[in-house]
């Protein structure tokens, strides 16, 4: 059974939106790090953000984790009744 467009679509962002918070703490620096502190902020907070690169990244990952998932539930690997079974659930 194929996806619909709205199921794809819910699914692809749930997996973006993980993705991203897996993402955001990648080469962040803070002020408490670099020597660099601006009156009126907090030393944790981070010089340079790169969050352009890291909404690239986060972009392709998780097309490339919903690819992963669409082609097992493809192929059966992902369906109620096999996930049931591995958990020990009744069907």
């Amino acid at each position: 059974m194929a996806y619909t467009i709205s199921t794809s679509l819910a699914i692809y962002f749930v997996f973006w939106w993980v993705t991203l918070f897996l993402t955001l703490p990648f080469g962040v620096r803070s002020q408490h790090e670099d020597g660099y502190f601006m009156d009126g902020t907090d030393p944790g907070a981070p010089v340079v953000s790169r969050m352009g690169s890291k909404l690239m990244w986060t972009t392709l990952i998780s097309a490339i984790l919903f690819a992963g998932a669409n082609v097992a539930h493809q192929i059966g690997l992902l369906n109620i009744n096999q996930i049931a079974t591995v958990v020990g659930l009744p069907i």
